[in-house]
């Protein structure tokens, strides 16, 4: 989803040479493969949007190919990119590398003050650690590698497997065949209360290019639109969005990870970038995808 965004923006804006790799091209767990195409492309720039994610039940589930994924992902590429001589590597976390009971909204300066949530704990690690050698690589070499810390995103492109996606791709599925089976309610895991903040990810694509045409960025930003929202408030709008008109019911029994995760963007915003993709407009945006992505077969489901 991240990389086809960055994809569509740097077409927007022309005059670059855009190199990509597929999975089927190049598997990132292998260090060998990812050095060699790295030496033999030579980008100016690399952009490591590349990640192993889900939700709250995917985190949970398999917490170990989580943190060896996500932490091989993360050195080799940026190992790779300094043995080729990269001048610029962006380095993509995500907002679940805060602590778990971190002032809200949670300004950079407050990572590694406190525990982290369980939930989430092993790619948070993976992500802070890519972060940190990006960090230390331009503080002992010199080197231009800088990190963007997104909130939750979604839009098109995104993964809606039923049991392994994030709140909005699960929950536009899951609205959307009840609606087409008739039902007369959907269940939402947890409580409702938990408050969130979503970015679109073509806002996210042009975070990025705003953060490499700085000069001197921060080691890190956060990148998100600085207002959140209650899952059963978005359960609601995401209803509305599909067109479900049942009943929405919550599951305390199932776990509802960290009570709030809104980023401080302070930092992006003074450096001149702001949002611009509204939640209600992006999300009827992903819901047109989704019902064209299962026109066409190619829907990840």
């Amino acid at each position: 989803m991240v990389g086809s965004a960055l994809v569509r923006e740097a077409e927007s804006r022309g005059g670059l040479e855009i190199q990509t790799a597929s999975r089927d091209e190049l598997d990132l767990l292998d260090q060998t493969a990812c050095h060699d195409w790295l030496r033999q492309h030579q980008p100016d720039q690399v952009v490591i949007a590349a990640a192993k994610v889900g939700g709250i039940h995917a985190n949970s589930t398999y917490p170990a190919e989580f943190i060896y994924e996500n932490l091989v992902i993360a050195t080799n590429l940026i190992e790779g990119s300094r043995q080729a001589g990269v001048d610029r590597v962006l380095f993509l976390g995500s907002s679940c590398i805060y602590p778990k009971m971190a002032p809200q909204p949670m300004p950079e300066n407050c990572l590694l003050s406190s525990p982290l949530e369980l939930t989430n704990e092993a790619y948070a690690i993976a992500k802070i650690a890519g972060l940190k050698m990006c960090q230390h690589y331009r503080t002992q070499y010199g080197l231009m590698y800088h990190s963007a810390m997104p909130t939750n995103l979604y839009g098109p492109g995104d993964n809606y497997h039923a049991e392994n996606s994030h709140v909005i791709p699960a929950l536009i599925r899951r609205f959307h065949e009840a609606k087409e089976r008739g039902d007369d309610q959907v269940t939402i895991w947890g409580t409702g209360t938990p408050r969130r903040e979503f970015l679109h990810v073509d806002d996210l694509a042009k975070a990025c290019f705003h953060l490499l045409a700085l000069d001197d960025p921060a080691d890190w930003v956060n990148v998100g639109v600085g207002e959140d929202i209650a899952i059963i408030e978005l359960a609601q709008l995401v209803a509305q969005t599909v067109g479900f008109e049942g009943e929405i019911k919550t599951d305390p029994s199932k776990p509802d990870g960290t009570p709030r995760k809104l980023l401080n963007i302070d930092r992006l915003k003074e450096s001149g970038w702001e949002p611009c993709i509204s939640l209600t407009d992006g999300l009827a945006g992903a819901y047109r995808d989704f019902l064209a992505t299962l026109d066409q077969g190619t829907a990840r489901l």
